[in-house]
């Protein structure tokens, strides 16, 4: 089978409901956390990507037993401290740095040597920034002259708490001080800029010691050393950020209407919502609910007749990160110009993202400028395109693949876009779902 996907023509126009995978960030926070509780834990609709494939192998590598039955998943916890760690263990990571980062906030007390290594893609990404505050926990680290990957990380029995300031809103950084508070004496104070807060709403559905201030522009989190977690049953939600490839391909197409069932409306997530809805897209939220803390609806999007330029308000760009690829081809169709700024994390992802935002862009015939922390664009409501584009040589990042391939989808050409397996990271059954649209 080759590793490439060849996309001649528009889709059709359709009306449909859809499931899409299981949230990928709640996946891996329940295997991490079902591995230290105390029992067997167990999930439903849990994401099998890589990502959490790999979050899987290394809690097997310390001693968690792990079952799959048919529509769940069973972990056997031994408590807060009942990792078997053995001397110079290799964990593997591979494409994910939410894994890789948190892991190291459960390995803050292992006084053996752990070594962390990842993909390539991986492997360029910066682990300083949760080496350094992980470091005044006690734990020490070897990195290399980058900073990235591979690491070593030995921790120390003695774990002090610390106050630590997370100006970046990066979810993952303030998520492995969180799991490394857990196992600190006293109590850890965080003040993090506003980010994803999963790792919270977990922590508090299973009534443990944290507390959350929120303020207007970051939080104060509180966690004192846990004892005991007791085991999580979880029926994850669809990901918004899996979902948000089709909301953007139905605003996109002609006549056409989706509902994208139970997906993870999590306020700190749902940024690409509020992005689109000021740009004109008609996006409805059903069903709502509250489940573990987390908000769950289904969603529901038209087709956009007219789509507005936009001055994107910064303080939306936490909360859609993962999805400013797939915005950015909302905007190339929208009746103006388009302004993102405060974007220089996007070129600390998988791949550098704002960069390939601006490659897809131009090889589909929209003007933008660019540069190391925003984008311009120019739109075009009567874009079609008549030529051949093709995608390659992107770090085999999954969301520069399905961001193409909803942009052949969308406006029309002949792409070819190459590493079709990328997809196996987040969202393997993406083109699945691409066909039952289609058909």
């Amino acid at each position: 089978m080759p590793n490439h996907i060849i996309i001649k023509k528009k889709i059709p126009d359709f009306k449909k409901k859809i499931f899409v995978s299981g949230d990928k960030s709640i996946s891996i926070r329940w295997v991490l956390f079902a591995s230290i509780a105390s029992g067997i834990s167990r999930a439903k609709n849990l994401l099998i990507s890589e990502d959490v494939i790999a979050a899987i192998n290394i809690i097997k590598k310390f001693g968690i037993k792990v079952i799959k039955k048919k529509g769940f998943f069973l972990i056997f916890g031994k408590g807060v401290d009942g990792y078997n760690l053995k001397k110079n263990t290799i964990i593997n990571a591979k494409n994910s740095a939410t894994l890789g980062r948190l892991i190291l906030g459960l390995l803050i007390n292992s006084t053996k040597k752990i070594k962390l290594i990842g993909d390539k893609s991986l492997s360029k990404r910066d682990f300083k920034r949760v080496a350094s505050p992980l470091s005044k926990f006690g734990a020490k680290f070897k990195l290399t002259k980058n900073f990235s990957l591979p690491l070593t990380i030995q921790g120390s029995k003695k774990i002090k708490s610390i106050k630590y300031y997370e100006k970046r809103g990066s979810a993952q950084c303030k998520s492995s001080v969180m799991l490394a508070a857990m196992r600190a004496d006293g109590t850890t104070y965080i003040k993090a800029k506003k980010s994803r807060d999963h790792t919270e709403k977990m922590m508090k559905n299973l009534n443990l010691p944290i507390r959350v201030i929120k303020r207007k522009n970051h939080d104060i989190i509180q966690i004192k050393k846990i004892k005991r977690i007791k085991p999580i049953n979880y029926n994850i939600p669809s990901d918004i950020s899996s979902g948000a490839f089709f909301i953007v391909l139905t605003a996109l197409s002609d006549n056409s209407e989706l509902i994208i069932k139970n997906v993870n409306i999590n306020p700190s997530r749902i940024g690409v919502i509020t992005i689109l809805r000021k740009m004109g897209v008609n996006i409805v939220l059903q069903n709502k609910k509250i489940y573990k803390g987390e908000r769950i609806a289904d969603i529901k999007v038209n087709s956009s007749k007219l789509i507005k330029p936009i001055n994107c308000p910064s303080t939306l760009n936490a909360s859609a990160i993962d999805e400013f690829l797939v915005i950015f081809l909302v905007a190339a169709k929208a009746d103006g110009i388009s302004y993102f700024k405060g974007l220089a994390e996007l070129n600390k992802k998988e791949s550098p993202r704002l960069v390939w935002g601006s490659k897809i862009l131009n090889k589909m015939g929209i003007k933008n400028i660019t540069t190391k922390n925003s984008i311009k664009i120019f739109g075009n409501p009567n874009l079609k395109i008549n030529k051949r584009i093709i995608i390659n040589n992107y770090l085999k990042d999954h969301r520069v693949f399905m961001t193409s391939v909803i942009a052949a989808l969308s406006f029309g050409g002949f792409w070819k876009i190459h590493d079709c397996k990328a997809i196996r990271t987040s969202f393997p059954n993406f083109l699945n779902i691409v066909n039952q649209l289609k058909n």
